[in-house]
């Protein structure tokens, strides 16, 4: 009996990929950097302090890998034209610079209206606008556009409406990019994690009785770590995601399964 052909796995290598991660100076923008670059990608980080980046982007040199720094500012429109303007086109864009600024809907201020909604959305869209624009001028196919959203761009959250309103509207804007980007063979998607424990949410987490909260909503059990989403960026980043766009990777331990 003649054994059947089994179809391979598609590949979640990355090589000779190019790369670029804003706000990937700590946490969840560094450890997608450094899974980037694990799986073979040349992976350039960008943030607005260069100390930052540097000390990671030698990190995974150190590791083998290959990784530059760039300082630039995402909210600065004309330097984000100006940047994707001076460099080859990349094939991954990660999405990831952002901020949060939690209170109640009743104490938010225009300014901190402005300052989410700038970086979370704002800087996310043209960013991606400028990276795909860079990709159609040099051909490149297959691209892969990522977002970092949040599960709060699924449900609501107490004294979150900035960051929900920030972070739903980037879910949107995604699966529109996806469906006018399709034609380019451009996939792009967001990754939806849940509480992540790195240096921004760490002073959340001082707070007994909110950790105590958020653990009763992750049905795991426990907060989440910047590996958790490190696994996901290569996946969607590589061909093993070649059919996969407009949709949310919810890694959220269980919070929006209720």
């Amino acid at each position: 009996m003649t054994a059947p052909a089994l179809p391979r796995t598609p590949s979640f290598r990355l090589d000779r990929r190019r790369a670029l991660v804003t706000g990937a100076g700590r946490g969840i923008g560094a450890a997608m950097a450094a899974a980037l670059a694990e799986a073979g990608a040349e992976v350039t980080l960008v943030a607005r302090s260069e100390s930052e980046i540097a000390a990671v982007a030698e990190a995974i040199r150190r590791g083998g890998g290959n990784a530059e720094a760039a300082k630039l500012d995402v909210s600065d429109l004309d330097e984000v034209t100006c940047f994707f303007a001076e460099r080859p086109a990349y094939h991954v864009l990660i999405n990831n610079a952002g901020t949060n600024r939690p209170k109640p809907m009743t104490e938010v201020s225009v300014a901190d209206y402005d300052a989410v909604l700038d970086l979370n959305l704002k800087s996310a869209f043209f960013v991606a606008q400028a990276c795909v624009r860079r990709m159609r001028a040099e051909g490149i196919e297959g691209g892969s556009l990522i977002h970092v959203s949040s599960q709060m761009g699924h449900v609501g959250g107490l004294n979150r409406s900035l960051y929900c309103a920030s972070k739903w509207a980037m879910e949107g804007m995604s699966k529109s990019f996806a469906l006018d980007l399709a034609r380019y063979g451009i996939r792009s998607n967001t990754i939806a994690p849940t509480f992540i424990e790195t240096p921004m949410t760490q002073p959340f987490f001082e707070d007994e009785a909110f950790k105590a909260s958020v653990l009763q909503k992750i049905k795991l059990g426990r907060l989440g770590t910047v590996e958790d989403i490190m696994g996901a960026a290569v996946f969607l980043a590589s061909d093993a995601a070649a059919l996969l766009t407009g949709t949310s990777l919810v890694i959220d331990g269980g919070w929006t399964a209720d």
